[in-house]
């Protein structure tokens, strides 16, 4: 098994290096400055217990890439650049290739499914940090994140028994499981405050809004009759797997969407994470006013350049009361 790791950010890499560190063989798919640093360098691997440059082959395409049968194409991404990545995957290793979702949200599954017979879901529940070419960090001790994995829409193969074993043998939490997008929807819950944390950086001051955020999702849930793994559930997948550690001089800071608001991408997830519950909520006639604001003020920051922490937790709330009106 070769993994192709599309998308070599804080999460692509960070499963990248540990894959290459147990002799599995990995390629990345990079671009831009990350790339050429990558090419140069190696790839910078942080951790609480060491920094190392790894010599893992990088490339800009999948149509640098000689595809093989072996091959499994994990996708890193953020779901904006989903779209993208699947046309070029597609027109460089055609739709036999297997095809890993590794990504936040739930649609990426099914715009892979659209083209890709091969689909496959994980879960990814991974501290990483990318806000530097060509380094990745991860605050994981012990074992380096959880990562899951079924066929979709549902089920467990022999592929999926294969890909979770070698993600074992590399220092991952990575079981089978049948009914993997339960614990998809799961996580969206979670991913929900990622571009409140952006806009605001507010920590305990938020709860109020993220709260509501998650009582909208739950009630679109419900309205559209989609399983979710519960909270009890998830907090015993997770019980003592994910341990994290400090670094000196990296302290942990915000998450993915802070990152990629942090590092100037001109893009954010929040269309495929609170999005996809204003979504659910058109379909199935389900207000989402706290979910319609903060996806409005990540797209006003990205429109105006803003940094992270441009905005209060006040204006979100006095935003969400405009959007109940």
């Amino acid at each position: 098994m070769r993994f192709i790791i599309y998308g070599a950010g804080g999460i692509g890499g960070t499963i990248g290096a540990r894959l290459f560190q147990q002799g599995k063989e990995v390629v990345l798919i990079a671009r831009g400055a990350h790339l050429e640093a990558i090419k140069r360098n190696g790839l910078r691997f942080i951790t609480p217990k060491e920094q190392v440059n790894l010599d893992i082959p990088a490339v800009g395409h999948p149509s640098e890439i000689e595809f093989r049968n072996d091959d499994v194409v994990i996708l890193c991404m953020k779901a904006q650049h989903t779209p993208g990545a699947l046309d070029d995957l597609q027109s460089a290793a055609g739709d036999d290739v297997v095809v890993v979702c590794c990504q936040n949200g739930v649609a990426n599954e099914r715009m892979a499914a659209r083209r890709f017979k091969n689909t496959y879901a994980m879960v990814v529940i991974l501290p990483a940090l990318h806000l530097e070419p060509g380094v990745v960090i991860t605050h994981a001790v012990d074992t380096g994140g959880i990562l899951d994995a079924g066929c979709y829409p549902e089920g467990v193969d022999g592929l999926v028994e294969e890909l979770t074993q070698q993600l074992r043998e590399a220092g991952f939490s990575a079981e089978p499981d049948p009914t993997i997008m339960r614990q998809k929807y799961s996580k969206l819950l979670m991913n929900l405050g990622n571009a409140l944390q952006a806009a605001t950086e507010a920590r305990d001051e938020a709860r109020d809004v993220s709260r509501m955020m998650r009582e909208e999702a739950l009630a679109c849930y419900r309205a559209a009759d989609i399983d979710c793994a519960s909270a009890e559930e998830t907090r015993e997948r997770r019980g003592a797997a994910l341990r994290t550690g400090e670094i000196p001089g990296i302290p942990r800071t915000g998450g993915s969407s802070w990152q990629s608001v942090a590092r100037g991408t001109g893009n954010i997830e929040v269309d495929y994470l609170n999005g996809e519950i204003v979504l659910l909520g058109r379909l199935h006639g389900v207000a989402t006013p706290a979910n319609q604001a903060v996806q409005r003020l990540a797209h006003r920051m990205i429109a105006e350049k803003l940094p992270p922490g441009s905005f209060s937790i006040d204006q979100v709330r006095q935003l969400i009361e405009t959007e109940q009106d």
